[in-house]
């Protein structure tokens, strides 16, 4: 995003500060950031529109597309100022075999093995995360985990059927997507993938709904259960709210 704008040829150089950081393998179907332009003197500011198809240009062939450009106040931070964030996992059941992941959906959702989820018993589960919990055991140790607050406001949990991205006629194979929905001001690292990766494991008869409620309060992530974290390729950032 930076090198495209710096074929724009600003005055001085721009850094683009983005709402949300994903881990490699994430997706994002819509993301938000802002940037200050400054042009030489005699030169118009860029409007919105110039500026998309500006950057647009320049961005081929990466696979990152602006979808809209506007002026904001000189207050606005894509990263502070956002209201919510709002996450979705997908997930493909009716999977024997990792074979059977339609080719176009490779790399864009997560087949957990063992056959069908027990879905009551997830949505039972997910109860447990609503509400405003310290999320110590649902964040992955990082270099900055002691200096970041482990209390999070979770706003929403849903977990619903979905669809194929291409392939609609994957329901007569016998598989089926599911989406589930999380959203919230801020998550923790990995904070997402941990939990869907717990709410899986109740689908799958391995844990009770209970236990949710046991690892946070139990507040620690050495605590979580090893290798139930969900893999990063089902994880799509949706929107940003402001």
């Amino acid at each position: 995003l930076q090198k495209a704008a710096q074929q724009l040829r600003p005055s001085s150089p721009i850094k683009f500060h983005i709402s949300s950081r994903t881990d490699a393998g994430v997706h994002a179907l819509a993301n938000a950031a802002h940037l200050d332009v400054q042009r030489g003197p005699g030169k118009a500011a860029f409007s919105g529109k110039q500026l998309l198809h500006g950057l647009n240009h320049h961005l081929r062939p990466e696979p990152i597309r602006i979808l809209s450009a506007q002026r904001v106040p000189s207050t606005f931070h894509a990263r502070f100022s956002a209201l919510s964030r709002t996450y979705i996992y997908r997930l493909l059941l009716g999977c024997a075999h990792r074979s059977q992941i339609p080719v176009f959906e490779r790399d864009l959702c997560w087949a957990p093995a063992g056959g069908p989820l027990a879905i009551p018993a997830m949505r039972e589960a997910a109860e447990f995360l609503l509400g405003t919990h310290d999320f110590s055991t649902f964040r992955s140790l990082s270099s900055e985990t002691p200096a970041k607050c482990p209390v999070r406001t979770l706003l929403q949990v849903e977990i619903q059927p979905s669809s194929g991205f291409l392939c609609p006629q994957d329901e007569h194979r016998g598989l089926e997507f599911w989406e589930v929905k999380f959203k919230s001001r801020a998550f923790l690292y990995r904070q997402v993938r941990r939990m869907v990766g717990a709410l899986v494991a109740v689908g799958q008869g391995k844990l009770a709904p209970q236990h949710i409620k046991e690892l946070l309060e139990v507040r620690d992530a050495r605590a979580f259960p090893p290798h139930a974290m969900a893999p990063a390729s089902g994880l799509f950032l949706q929107s940003v709210e402001y």
